[in-house]
């Protein structure tokens, strides 16, 4: 099963991929037995079928407890990218499950926070934009209560987001955003 974990997790049998995919995110929730496919959970984030991002995101959330090779560095602007998809509910999906990654993965937590309050709904309907509104207020009050809680630990996530986007020339505009969005909850 695992050789074909892309093909099973795009298979026209939408249950049967949902199944796998229930059962991929459960065991992942105990052991890092899926983390090594990583990767290849992360080009499903691209694929044209919401349902397949959905799982995507979702699986990916449920491995990131288990990145300590920081795989994670290098798929976060495309998730981020899913707080507006074209699809409201794997926008939604995208939105729910950027709490999870940033409770295993709090030096996410700035640029998640920054991509919440700045992700323009407009496109929405009036019918959904409500929900997604919801779902964003949520996540960021499981963000920031989480770094409440952990005042000693913001401190370091503030200047190690500093110190390493720094030397990044193409991220200056990111590093601004991360530190103002720190700062500002530093000063609650």
């Amino acid at each position: 099963m695992k050789e074909n974990i892309i093909k099973n997790l795009t298979a026209k049998d939408d249950k049967y991929a949902c199944a796998l995919s229930d059962k991929i995110i459960s065991e992942s929730k105990e052991t890092d037995e899926w983390y090594e496919y990583f990767d290849d959970f992360a080009s499903l984030l691209d694929h044209p079928k919401s349902l397949v991002r959905n799982r995507a995101l979702h699986i990916l959330a449920a491995n990131a407890q288990w990145d300590e090779e920081n795989h994670f560095d290098g798929v976060i602007s495309d998730f981020l990218m899913h707080i507006t998809d074209e699809k409201p509910i794997t926008a939604r999906q995208c939105v729910k499950a950027l709490a999870q990654i940033g409770v295993a993965k709090p030096q996410y937590i700035p640029i998640i926070l920054s991509a919440l309050r700045g992700a323009d709904l407009s496109k929405y309907k009036e019918s959904m934009r409500p929900l997604i509104e919801k779902d964003i207020a949520e996540t960021e009050r499981i963000l920031t209560d989480f770094l409440r809680t952990t005042p000693s630990d913001l401190q370091r996530l503030h200047l190690e987001w500093r110190n390493a986007l720094q030397p990044m020339p193409g991220l200056i505009q990111v590093r601004q955003m991360c530190c103002t969005s720190l700062d500002s909850l530093t000063r609650r």
